[in-house]
């Protein structure tokens, strides 16, 4: 058992290993990263290698790649012990990486990005027709008939993806590594991916394939490793872990740990709800969300449940009028309206916290004071100039009810600890007074005491009559603060979970399996796994 008292499943490898990452540890800043992390990859698979934010998969893959130096551990590929110095020595060495963001160069043909820097070359001149030629070769070779001579830019997201693949494949890569390659594409366009990706494991490569969505890691990948915590937790055919075993062993909470509290607490706070604030009906934005429904209410607070890439954030930005909807409707305060901006939002009550404290929140070089009261300001200035004694005011009443530390309120934001800029945030939107508080996972990135601060604050308002809409990877500290859950699964609502029906367990299940949740734990076959995972945690309690 690890010590959250998952088990740790281990699988033998189907062959010689190809890759052997072992006791992989790494510090930044004296915050370990990585501790003991291993990953073991054959020759003609596709694993996946799967966490939460946070969890060390990017680490790991950048280790390597030769983009971060290890501290600790040891790295073999092909049988050899390796160093990788450089992301060039990796591919050098066979090993590929094609990012979410593509790599490519957008007004360059197809044929020259496959071989951009490796171009065949005749009488020390590019033998352009032999570049074009192999490019087609190749492509063909993937089932795929394209002008290669077209800037790569007039083609899909998912041409591209292959285009990348193909480079990977002319430079002789042993091993692919795919992170989170189909987050934008649509499902014709995935199926096209992942044909491409059995082939380059039919040919004797291995991929290592990061996503955090369940259905593809199943229809794909022969093995997984999954992370937590900057450790490996598990390691394992696909096969024979299951999606709820899946999901528990990503978040730590094991079925005995993860019991429902405070259901009276929920009861009671459903009954005496207000008005409804926001309902949206089947937002759409291809491809992050397809699907979504729910509705806050005035005095209560929803968590938004889901694994990251399920369309948690996409749905929010929707709802505040930050991106525009392809389908569906909302209406606020029982009105349609059409947002077509955030400030068309902020016009109708609405407040939204981002989840990038740091890109999209704070203002790094302004003063806390400037920060704090950004959204308010028009209405402290009168003919240009700021009332600063209102200003004042504002800031003084703010940093003492939500017990924001700072030396002064003219020091920059940038100065102050996580938790504290998070809060001043937070004073931000509370200052402009509004009626619905949209919180894209509010405690990330801050110390476990201001994630209970955070939380307290959050449950306050809820009392106080705030609709709050709230996002969060952790499922403790979601179902710690909200009355109701709404969860959605590759950007669908597959569940609402109510009151006393809204548990860890619960959620956990429907992230696994969708709408058909509940009857996956009262299956025969489900419960006897379940009541297996209680016996052996009650016996080594």
């Amino acid at each position: 058992m690890t010590e959250s008292g998952t088990q740790t499943t281990h699988s033998p490898l189907p062959r010689t290993p190809l890759l052997e990452m072992q006791d992989i540890g790494i510090s930044f800043g004296g915050v370990a990263a990585l501790r003991s992390a291993n990953l073991s990859v054959a020759a003609g698979e596709v694993h996946a290698l799967i966490g939460q934010n946070g969890a060390g998969k990017s680490t790991m893959i950048k280790i390597l790649t030769g983009a971060y130096r290890r501290g600790s551990g040891s790295v073999r590929f092909e049988g050899r012990e390796v160093d990788f110095r450089t992301p060039k020595q990796a591919r050098e060495a066979g090993i590929s990486t094609i990012y979410q963001e593509i790599n490519l160069v957008p007004f360059r043909s197809v044929a020259e990005n496959i071989f951009l820097g490796r171009e065949p070359r005749r009488f020390g001149l590019i033998d352009w027709r032999a570049v074009q030629q192999r490019a087609s070769a190749l492509l063909d070779s993937f089932g795929l008939q394209i002008d290669v001579k077209k800037p790569v830019s007039r083609y899909s997201t998912a041409i591209q993806q292959m285009v990348a693949l193909a480079r990977a494949v002319s430079s002789d890569a042993k091993m692919v590594i795919m992170d989170e390659s189909t987050s934008s594409l649509d499902e014709r366009e995935v199926e096209l991916l992942f044909n491409v990706v059995r082939k380059l494991r039919d040919d004797g490569r291995a991929v290592i394939f990061v996503s955090h969505r369940l259905d593809e890691l199943y229809a794909l990948c022969d093995r997984v490793t999954v992370m937590r915590d900057g450790q490996t937790v598990a390691q394992s055919s696909m096969q024979e872990m299951d999606k709820l075993q899946l999901v528990t062993t990503m978040l730590g909470r094991t079925l005995a740990a993860v019991v429902q509290e405070d259901a009276a607490a929920r009861e009671a706070n459903l009954a005496r709800r207000g008005k409804q604030v926001i309902a949206a009906t089947n937002l759409s934005a291809h491809p992050k969300v397809n699907d979504v429904s729910l509705d806050v209410h005035a005095g209560e607070a929803v968590g938004l449940a889901g694994l990251l890439g399920s369309g948690r954030t996409e749905t929010m930005r929707l709802m505040f009028g930050a991106d525009p909807m392809t389908h569906g409707s909302l209406s606020v305060d029982g009105a349609a309206v059409a947002l077509k901006s955030p400030k068309d939002a902020i016009a109708r009550g609405m407040a939204y916290l981002t989840e990038d404290r740091k890109a999209e929140g704070i203002v790094p070089e302004l003063s806390v004071r400037d920060n704090l009261t950004l959204v308010c300001l028009r209405t402290l200035t009168k003919n240009g100039v700021v009332d600063v004694k209102k200003q004042q005011a504002i800031v003084d009443r703010f940093i003492a009810s939500l017990g924001i530390k700072l030396r002064s309120a003219d020091q920059p934001i940038r100065e102050l600890s996580g938790g504290n800029q998070q809060k001043v945030l937070l004073a931000r939107w509370l200052a402009a007074e509004p009626s619905l508080l949209l919180l894209d996972e509010p405690t990330r990135g801050i110390d476990v005491g201001a994630k209970a601060d955070v939380a307290k604050i959050v449950r306050e308002l809820r009392d106080a009559g705030l609709a709050v809409l709230l996002s969060a990877s952790e499922l403790e500290e979601l179902t710690a603060v909200a009355d109701r859950a709404v969860v959605i699964r590759d950007g669908r609502t597959v569940a609402e979970l109510n009151g006393a029906d809204m548990s860890e367990t619960a959620i956990m299940d429907a992230i696994a399996y969708g709408s058909e949740g509940h009857s996956a734990l009262v299956d025969a076959a489900q419960a006897s796994h379940i009541e297996d995972a209680l016996e052996g945690d009650r016996h080594g309690a």
